[in-house]
């Protein structure tokens, strides 16, 4: 029997007798599937990973079963079930071939064989030793998924299991650490439901349902909540606002679900915080959005709300590891409970990939030198060395900006959502004229600036913006604004022309492209200031860190990061002297200079150069072929040449990878086939065009005329297009496009379909026979 066969007739059976699928609240989940697999590019993506078999029970994910074939060893799929276990922070994993089952513990790393598979309550009791009748309430509230339009990915799954078994345990201050992009509010959603249904409160009080806190930094990220919430009741929700405040005269109290920034909550009349207004112990659970924002800092703008709602359990969601300038953030809250990174969420497929260009110019740094151009405002410093972190702010040179702007306009396509963070609101405003005198629209809001001193309009372009049903504006120019809360699922390209040295915020800015869209299989940061020095920090994604530097974080306000938001005042202080402006010569703009290097994201999820990715690629092609002609076998025919793409791909090196390093070796004429030949064994590079040529004088005489037609018509495809034409999903629409849809024609000519797909896949070894390898060698 094979899989299925074994499935069918042996351990679903054996399922059912052990009450899976039979007792009330117990699921058998069929080919489940864990991950997406990794986005590749051109449409494709990697390997998902799939568990045969999930056993759920009380709406908790309890065991992982891997089955194989009736005649497979039992313990085959052992490894399997423990790496899927492992992934869904499972307890308990089984393998069988449906005559023996082998049973391992995750635990207590105890494995051995089992007669029976265990029932729903003793699958249950073994995973929950210690009774807690707040996990089992917690347990019969299942997920609310919009009518099976929002489910739940395995890794928010987890994340909401732990958070609620620190709940029944008594634990206070609670922290889950996920990447940009991954769903922490439909996480805080489902937290809220759970608790709200199962009608938990810090009084252990079953009569009444819970107060909760969803506390942010910026009303957009509490608008954006407020809205995901709208399951709930709507008089269950209350958005707390200054106006509806001063209207009433007093704080709202009645609802159940409180939505707030932190500026409101702290404002109030004569000083006198609004949050003061509420007894202590009115909240149950407080959500705090972005919590490494300076929240924890003892000068943080909101530490003394939390400390003022102390009773309240309280939940921390931030996107960034442990850092010295977070390091009180976890102080605060305590190590996380859960954390998943940016690098799972690539290589899981829940994230858009990335690759950073570095564009480097001539004009980088700037010492004034008599002759450069006319000082127009201020005064320029004698010999001084004008870095990037002045420009803008200190210096200002038109005629480099637009130099930049040129540059990264000429890589982008015109209507490919961008985002620019620019030095000032000023430099913000430049860049945005700059644009729209370069683009290629006749949309007069193609750039927008998106800032504080644009208000309401601003946050009305912003909206269009995050509208992908919308394509203007296409651009947004920003300071600080954009770094967090911008959910713009189609952003392509990220430009950075102020310096990023804040960890955090780099992190949160890369957070701006990571969100899936279709057809979007990556995006871009164009770095013109170095920052992609960030992605060789070691930990830069990594696990939370023990802190080597102690000391408080700064606050949004210090970064800019509040803008439009109700703020205390600020003490007075010295005006900022005016930036000095040079206006260049034209001999000096002609001398600017620029060079532009690209980095790509390995599968550790680690950014490296060209060359290290070539020399990855090299150290991994003996895993797939040994020698020239074990690759040429494979490359020949199409489907195992899918097999070995796909096998690449698995590793890191997708077609759009290969394409890059098509460009890198001067090979874009030539065969991705090529490309493996260079970086494995130092063969030049062939144009497709000389392999056609070859092609053409071998197959003549071989074929019918109307055949030879045919292959003649296809190799110019391949010659146009490169070696994708050749793959056995190209065969109908080159049939199709070759005869103008007529098939019956195309049957008429070259024979039944059998034959004209052998005459497809068997005419491409001519095109990697071992004379043109030798041929280019010599």
């Amino acid at each position: 029997m094979n899989e299925a066969e074994t499935r069918a007739e042996h351990i679903d059976p054996a399922l059912r007798e052990a009450g899976w699928g039979v007792v009330d609240g117990s699921r058998v989940l069929r080919e489940f599937q864990i991950t997406h697999g990794r986005i590749q590019g051109a449409g494709q993506r990697g390997k998902a990973e799939i568990a045969d078999y999930v056993l759920v029970y009380r709406n908790t994910q309890l065991a992982v079963i891997e089955a194989k074939a009736w005649d497979k060893h039992y313990t085959e799929g052992a490894g399997q079930a423990k790496s899927y276990a492992k992934k869904l922070a499972i307890r308990f994993t089984y393998a069988t071939n449906g005559q023996r089952i082998y049973a391992i513990d995750m635990l207590t790393g105890a494995e051995g064989d089992l007669l029976s598979f265990p029932t729903p309550e003793e699958l249950w009791n073994l995973t929950f030793a210690e009774h807690n009748e707040w996990r089992e309430r917690f347990a019969a509230i299942p997920f609310e998924d919009k009518g099976g339009t929002w489910g739940a990915r395995y890794y928010q799954d987890i994340a909401i299991k732990r958070v609620l078994e620190a709940i029944a345990a008594q634990q206070s201050r609670i922290l889950l650490t996920l990447a940009t992009g991954t769903g922490k509010t439909f996480i805080a959603f489902q937290l809220a439901w759970k608790l709200f249904k199962s009608r938990w409160n810090l009084k252990r009080d079953t009569q009444r349902q819970p107060r909760i806190l969803f506390l942010a930094d910026r009303n957009i990220l509490a608008d954006q909540a407020y809205n995901s919430f709208s399951a709930f009741s709507e008089d269950a929700l209350v958005r707390i606002a200054p106006d509806e405040i001063r209207k009433k005269g007093k704080v709202p109290k009645n609802g159940s679900i409180f939505f707030t920034i932190f500026q409101t909550f702290m404002s109030g009349p004569n000083g006198t915080p609004y949050f003061g207004e509420y007894p202590a112990d009115f909240f149950d659970f407080i959500i705090i959005d972005e919590c490494h924002r300076g929240g924890a800092n003892d000068e943080g703008n909101w530490r003394g709300i939390l400390e003022y709602f102390t009773p309240a359990v309280q939940l921390g969601l931030t996107a960034t590891p442990k850092r010295k300038d977070n390091v009180d953030t976890y102080a605060y809250f305590g190590e996380p409970v859960y954390v998943y990174s940016l690098k799972e969420g690539i290589n899981d497929g829940f994230l858009t990939p990335f690759k950073v260009k570095q564009i480097a110019t001539t004009l980088d740094e700037y010492v004034h030198v008599p002759g450069d151009g006319i000082v127009i405002k201020g005064e320029v410093e004698a010999g001084r060395r004008y870095l990037e972190a002045d420009f803008n702010r200190v210096i200002k040179i038109p005629e480099r900006e637009a130099y930049r702007v040129k540059l990264f306009m000429e890589q982008i396509a015109p209507n490919e959502k961008t985002l620019v963070f620019c030095a000032t609101q000023q430099h913000a405003l430049e860049v945005r004229d700059l644009i729209n005198q370069m683009k290629r629209s006749s949309e007069p809001d193609y750039c927008v600036r998106v800032t504080a001193d644009d208000g309401a309009r601003g946050e009305e372009h912003l909206r269009h913006f995050q509208d992908n049903e919308k394509t203007i504006p296409t651009v947004l120019t920003t300071s600080q604004k954009l770094s967090t809360g911008v959910d713009a699922r189609n952003v392509r390209n990220i430009v950075l022309m102020r310096p990023v040295t804040n960890m955090i915020e780099f992190k949160q800015i890369i957070g701006r492209g990571t969100r899936l869209f279709d057809g979007k299989d990556y995006f871009t940061i164009y770095d013109f200031v170095k920052a992609h020095h960030l992605f060789s920090d070691p930990e830069w994604d990594g696990e939370p860190i023990e802190p080597t530097v102690t000391g408080g974080v700064a606050t949004g306000e210090d970064r800019g990061g509040y803008e439009n938001e109700p703020r205390p005042p600020k003490p007075p202080r010295d005006p900022r002297p005016d930036v000095i402006e040079v206006r260049l010569s034209n001999g000096s703009v002609r001398r600017i200079k620029s060079m532009m290097a690209t980095l790509y994201l390995g599968a550790d999820g680690k950014p490296m150069s060209a060359a290290q990715f070539l020399e990855s690629l090299f150290g991994n092609l003996p895993e797939f072929f040994k020698d020239e002609d074990q690759l040429r076998g494979l490359w020949s025919a199409p489907d195992t040449r899918t097999s070995l793409l796909q096998g690449l791909a698995e590793r890191g090196f997708s077609n759009e990878v290969l394409h890059e390093m098509q460009r890198i070796i001067d090979a874009e004429h030539s065969d991705l086939f090529d490309v493996l030949t260079y970086v494995a064994f130092s063969i030049e590079p062939q144009t497709r065009e000389e392999r056609a040529s070859r092609a053409r004088s071998t197959l003549h005489g071989q074929f019918t005329d109307k055949q030879e037609a045919f292959l003649d018509f296809v190799l110019s495809q391949y010659v146009k297009e490169g070696v994708e034409e050749l793959g056995p999903e190209k065969l109908s629409p080159l049939l199709k496009l070759r005869y103008k849809n007529a098939i019956n024609d195309a049957v008429a000519d070259l024979g039944r379909p059998e034959l004209i797909k052998s005459l497809f896949f068997g005419f491409q070894k001519h095109l990697y026979d071992g004379a043109q390898g030798s041929s280019a060698q010599t």
